[in-house]
């Protein structure tokens, strides 16, 4: 079977597509022949030693895949040969073959395809997670989305007009927030040509009461200035590449919270919160609610294209690899 390796930290022209043996599961394991596999942010880091986990040489990149079930462990009985399944195994999608755990394969919906089942997890379950148990958005309340075009802000647009808020979609070109008016958002801010601050002080007449901040940088701070009275600023990543320094004083002039957002953590530490979220997106997904934005699909060897995409910031919604 073909997977991209990275055998040494680097961008991703240091990929390479190798012939490597067919996978065998132990007991506790599955093989999926991976038809689908989403590329995110993530993959970005763990190419370049730059995430929480550093897999051992040689690994492939890949996060979340989806594909149909090829052999199963002798102590597997949820999963069969032949089911279509989701898999979020972290990293190992970018290949024609990947051994997971058994306990983060799921059954796909009858009639997802394998695109969607890729696209889903990492972006909706990280956005989802985000606003419903650590925002606890509710019905009526303003949300501001930056970074609102990219993968996991576009999904909370997506959830956050679901579950009743009003949204205002922050992103960098006109043709992105093009995408989040046709998601749903209420208003748009191109943040490229417009004072953050200022914008939405004229878009909301006051405040917001949840911000979801994937990107981090510069905007940070104004949209934490933009809070209501017990606002919720959402940490999600740093899509910019800075970290940056918050002024603590204004979450104690505003009985504000700054809430830290990990999906992975969370699926990992409370698994059954976890499967009802999913469950729920699921129903979102069958309701027709829920519509995940492909961008575009790469082959296997033109992963590192995507993976460049990804890094230069040049993508709407999400990609996928399909092997």
């Amino acid at each position: 079977m073909k997977a991209l390796l990275c055998k040494q930290y680097g961008p991703p022209e240091s990929l390479v597509v190798e012939e490597l043996p067919a996978l065998q599961p132990q007991k506790n394991q599955v093989v999926i022949s991976v038809k689908a596999c989403g590329v995110n942010f993530p993959d970005t880091l763990i190419i370049q030693g730059k995430y929480q986990f550093k897999p051992p040489f040689p690994f492939s990149p890949g996060g979340e895949a989806a594909g149909v079930v090829k052999e199963v462990g002798e102590e597997v009985k949820h999963l069969k040969v032949g089911d279509n399944v989701f898999a979020m195994p972290g990293w190992g999608g970018f290949a024609e073959e990947l051994v997971v755990e058994a306990n983060r394969a799921f059954k796909m919906p009858p009639a997802m395809d394998y695109n969607v089942a890729a696209s889903l997890m990492y972006t909706y379950g990280t956005s989802y997670h985000a606003l419903k148990d650590r925002a606890q958005l509710k019905a009526g309340e303003t949300l501001l989305v930056l970074g609102a075009a990219g993968g996991v802000g576009l999904a909370a647009v997506n959830l956050g007009k679901i579950m009743g808020a009003k949204v205002i979609a922050a992103a960098s070109s006109d043709e992105k927030l093009a995408l989040c008016k046709e998601y749903g958002a209420d208003g748009l801010i191109n943040y490229s040509k417009e004072d953050l601050r200022e914008s939405l002080k004229i878009l909301t007449g006051g405040g917001v009461d949840v911000v979801y901040d994937p990107v981090g940088g510069s905007y940070a701070e104004p949209a934490l200035r933009a809070l209501h009275w017990k606002g919720r600023y959402l940490v999600v990543g740093f899509a910019a590449g800075q970290i940056p320094a918050l002024p603590f004083n204004l979450a104690l002039l505003k009985g504000s919270s700054i809430v830290g957002v990990f999906w992975g953590a969370f699926a990992e530490r409370e698994p059954k919160a976890n499967f009802q979220n999913i469950t729920e997106l699921f129903e979102f997904y069958q309701k027709g609610t829920l519509k995940p934005y492909i961008q575009k699909t790469y082959s296997l060897a033109e992963a590192p294209q995507a993976l460049n995409d990804m890094l230069e910031r040049r993508v709407m919604g999400k990609l996928v690899v399909t092997p």
